[in-house]
């Protein structure tokens, strides 16, 4: 099975750049903030294992906030980023980057901290930053799968109509017969071509087999000192949440319109956010530990086509900047920005508090998981507030949902085995 990576490069914005690298990355699109898959700079289109990928500007909005809690604020000075998902490994991605579009990189890059001399290559790498956790969709799902999925997709369903426009639709094992005999022709002739997905060899099945168990394991081992421990970690946790405030003012309407600019232009949509952790050792380790059990989660539970709930993530990112002080989180999403927060909202309140809870001026929680997102209105002012807008944004299947990959996946799978049954096979041709 291809796995999938990431990378994030992360470079200060050199002073009194800022407008000039906008107006570079704004050459970059077809609508604010949709990418041109051919544009001269960096064509994306041309990466045929590039799934998602954005430039955007790192701003931090809500710096400030951190002196309710008595501290100085600590400005963090304007960043660009620049991060994708792949299939395979990211080192031999940035290398076929570097090597495929070395001039566009360059004049983007030095606009950046330290670019421009010594190799273009060793710059990306010694800026990009490890994510604390990761979610993927479906893994091991290719953008080439993607591809030749939808187009048999496309082709099954217009001989599909073809079939029961001239035989009627009243035998679905003649109507599978037939669709199988139609796709062998064309696959042998070279009209529709279906790769056969890559099977995972046995050292990454034992390597995957003794991360899925260790972290129960561990669990188990320190389980007594856990529960030793558990009712001091309450009454911190308590304490804290009495004591930290609530951050909420209504966002700015001029923010907002401008933000609106660049969501929409598809049926996904980039999300990019950025925060402070609440100061103190205890937030810092919270956060560190809840992002290293959804990272467990996301690679051996949620790797199936669904967030615990939610099924409109194609990928998402939590990464820590900063030193642990800053986390920002990025995610490919269907669907509009409010469908997409009541989503979470109504499904997975107590999973957003888990994390963005540790989030300074964040709604007020109940023993971590209770309350926060639960209060809609105020959980949406904190992530408005601390939204930045995604300037040039590229994905390699336009028009597709997560809920299209998946059901094209279903299609070829019934091709390849017939479903037992009749009603089985009637269910499987209605997704055609």
């Amino acid at each position: 099975m291809t796995q999938q990576d990431t990378f994030f490069i992360l470079a200060p914005v050199l002073e009194d750049r800022a407008d000039e690298l906008m107006s570079l990355l704004e050459r970059m699109t077809l609508k604010p903030g949709l990418a041109d898959p051919d544009n001269g700079l960096v064509p994306f289109g041309r990466f045929d294992r590039l799934h998602v990928a954005r430039f955007f500007l790192v701003e931090a909005n809500t710096w400030r906030d951190i002196e309710v809690y008595g501290q100085e604020p600590r400005p963090y000075p304007l960043h660009l980023a620049f991060l994708g998902d792949v299939d395979g490994d990211r080192q031999s991605f940035l290398k076929e980057l570097a090597q495929e579009c070395p001039d566009g990189l360059n004049e983007i890059f030095s606009h950046c901290e330290g670019a421009g001399s010594g190799s273009l290559l060793r710059w990306m790498e010694r800026h990009n930053v490890e994510e604390a956790a990761n979610y993927v969709n479906t893994r091991g799902r290719t953008v080439r799968q993607v591809h030749e999925e939808a187009t048999l997709a496309t082709v099954l369903r217009g001989k599909l109509a073809n079939i029961v426009k001239t035989q009627g639709s009243a035998d679905p094992f003649k109507l599978h017969r037939q669709l199988a005999e139609f796709v062998n022709h064309e696959k042998a002739n070279g009209s529709l071509h279906l790769t056969a997905p890559e099977r995972p060899g046995l050292l990454r099945r034992i390597t995957n087999a003794m991360e899925l168990i260790s972290v129960p394991l561990i669990l188990l081992l320190i389980s007594p000192l856990v529960l030793l421990a558990l009712p001091f970690f309450l009454i911190w946790l308590r304490m804290l949440e009495r004591s930290d405030p609530e951050i909420l003012p209504r966002p700015d309407d001029k923010r907002i319109t401008d933000l609106g600019r660049y969501e929409d232009h598809d049926v996904t949509n980039p999300f990019s956010a950025f925060g402070d952790v609440k100061p103190g050792l205890f937030r810092r380790v919270v956060t560190t530990v809840a992002l290293y059990l959804l990272n467990y989660s996301a690679r051996h539970i949620f790797g199936r086509g669904y967030l615990t709930r939610v099924q409109t993530i194609h990928f998402a990112r939590w990464v820590f900047v900063d030193g642990k002080r800053r986390v920002m989180f990025c995610s490919n999403y269907d669907g509009a920005l409010e469908s997409y927060m009541d989503d979470f909202v109504n499904k997975v309140a107590w999973g957003l508090n888990l994390v963005f809870s540790n989030g300074v001026g964040y709604p007020s929680t109940r023993f971590l998981i209770k309350r926060g997102a639960e209060q809609e209105a105020k959980f949406k002012r904190y992530l408005r507030n601390r939204q930045l807008p995604t300037q040039v944004w590229y994905k390699a299947y336009p028009g597709l949902t997560a809920r299209d990959l998946a059901r094209h996946g279903e299609i070829r799978k019934g091709l390849e085995k017939r479903p037992n049954g009749a009603k089985a096979l009637r269910n499987w041709l209605s997704k055609i």
